[in-house]
């Protein structure tokens, strides 16, 4: 049901690096990429990520309570990805572990501009 989801930066470089190292782990490339905006995703397959400097170019601000969640193939990768968002500027929302009892588990960060993440399995 969703194509893509497109986070705001206020420093394209720097969240660019973040991005390409996530998605390096996920094995997904950029597919699109041209001036303030990038774009990492398989034509034809899952929801892609995109990033953009605002349009009507106010600062890029986070959305209280809207998180983007990553899909991991298990739990090592949900450490992988919650390391490698750590390593590129991230910061800790809730270390990799079980979240309730039905067979969720999930690992939170936020992206160098403050946006929400977690990678999962369920």
């Amino acid at each position: 049901m969703i194509g893509y989801v497109t986070l705001g930066t206020n420093d394209l470089a720097r969240a660019a690096k973040f991005y390409d190292a996530i998605a390096a782990e996920l094995d997904t490339p950029r597919m699109m990429e041209f001036d303030g905006f990038i774009a990492w995703g398989k034509p034809g397959g899952a929801a892609g990520i995109g990033l953009t400097k605002p349009f009507d170019g106010n600062a890029a601000t986070v959305g209280n309570g809207v998180m983007v969640a990553l899909e991991a193939k298990d739990k090592e990768q949900v450490h992988r990805l919650y390391d490698i968002a750590l390593a590129n500027g991230g910061t800790c929302e809730g270390p990799p572990g079980p979240r309730g009892d039905e067979g969720f588990y999930a690992g939170y960060f936020r992206d160098p501009d403050g946006n929400k993440l977690n990678a999962f399995i369920m």
